[in-house]
């Protein structure tokens, strides 16, 4: 059974680097064909897609926050990383790690960490 579990500070400071990690049980993620997802949704907000990593190890950034993001893999602990830099109170989402097969839906998510940007 696939499982991925997010995990990572709950609260971080105003212009500090949000850092999360998304831990995968039950699948590879370097096995082909699947790309690993960050999503994040704000308080009365939609679902916001930030970028994700692929099996070759390909990352795709959603523009509006690229320049922040960047987002990472350690194939020997099967689990990949997301870091937001620059925080601010806007940034204050749950987020959470997605599994999709390339061209398909999201097959499985994690349950989401909430994350609050205060000082």
């Amino acid at each position: 059974q696939v499982q991925l579990q997010e995990s990572g500070p709950g609260l971080v400071k105003p212009s500090q680097t949000l850092s999360l990690i998304c831990t995968v049980s039950g699948a590879s993620i370097t096995t082909n064909y699947y790309c690993w997802h960050w999503i994040r949704q704000s308080p009365g907000k939609g679902p916001e897609w930030m970028g994700c990593i692929c099996y070759t190890g390909d990352t795709y950034y959603s523009p509006s926050l690229k320049r922040r993001t960047a987002i990472s893999r350690d194939t020997s602990k099967n689990h990949f990383t997301l870091q937001l830099s620059s925080v601010t109170p806007e940034d204050t989402a749950v987020y959470f790690c997605a599994k999709e097969k390339v061209g398909g839906l999201y097959e499985y998510w994690g349950q989401g960490t909430q994350v609050t940007v205060s000082s």
